[in-house]
């Protein structure tokens, strides 16, 4: 089988990232997360406290901005005045994603990675989503001090984050299915159900 890449975009709360961690144990690949802010970071010299402060936001300064808006590709020099901005900084994350999918099979949390590999053969692009209900409850289980209404407002954020985030930079919209060749609902089909699925969708992608 040639290398492949899995894409994986999440709501929060749907059990994504579990599902991604057991995908990589099952097929045997890493999966990338937070890791490539570590590799941007080595690669461009910019401290990886900076990418972590930038990774999947957009402050209101860069919504704002009609000149930084939809990635072109182009990372700048490190003489620039520009070069610590969110707009180089997604820049070189997308570099670390492409070389990633040129050298290597692995799996992709995040970072709009389904936009940045959707030219490219035998690439899998999933987006992971579960019932208002569901997400409620599985955050509550690792919050077990917040309130209900604040479990509720961290998930109402987050999503919110993530699609300004996705706009931002491709122009898109996060849930939208054409961005996407396989939407999973983890509460009905579980964890291990959508992992088992998975794998038997992934020979119909990969030649």
């Amino acid at each position: 089988m040639e290398k492949f890449v899995i894409t994986v975009a999440r709501e929060t709360g749907s059990g994504g990232h579990n599902i991604t961690r057991k995908l990589s144990d099952v097929l045997g690949i890493p999966y990338y997360d937070r890791d490539l802010l570590r590799k941007a970071s080595e690669v461009s010299g910019i401290h990886e406290r900076l990418f972590g402060a930038a990774d999947e936001r957009i402050g209101l300064k860069e919504m704002l901005s009609a000149a930084e808006k939809v990635y072109t590709g182009e990372i700048l020099p490190p003489d620039s005045d520009d070069y610590i901005s969110t707009r180089n900084l997604f820049s070189f994350q997308a570099k670390i994603i492409k070389e990633l999918a040129d050298t290597e099979s692995c799996i992709i949390l995040g970072r709009c990675a389904n936009f940045l590999l959707a030219d490219r053969p035998n690439v899998l692009r999933l987006f992971i989503h579960a019932p208002i209900e569901a997400r409620l409850a599985r955050v509550s289980a690792y919050s077990l001090a917040w309130s209900q209404r604040e479990v509720a407002k961290h998930i109402r954020v987050e999503d919110k984050r993530r699609s300004a985030y996705y706009h931002y930079y491709t122009g898109e919209e996060w849930r939208d299915a054409a961005g996407y060749d396989l939407s999973l609902d983890s509460e009905r089909l579980g964890e291990d159900g959508c992992v088992a699925l998975i794998q038997r969708m992934i020979p119909l992608f990969v030649k």
